[in-house]
């Protein structure tokens, strides 16, 4: 019984890890992501504005 109480502890030490990895990691690619999308960023395209649209057809 001794033996099983050991290993389970051990299970469930090693999962609280993965856990807690798995947490540190999706918040911080959140926080990167969050990051990337500031208007400094940001490119516009002109290809959706009419008088691009003009220019191209004419």
């Amino acid at each position: 019984m001794k033996k099983f109480c050991k290993a389970l502890a051990i299970i469930a030490v090693i999962a609280g890890a993965v856990a807690a990895c798995y947490y540190a990691c999706k918040k911080y690619f959140e926080k990167k992501a969050a990051e990337g999308n500031t208007e400094q960023n940001y490119v516009s395209c002109s290809c959706e504005t009419e008088d691009f649209k003009q220019q191209t057809v004419a």
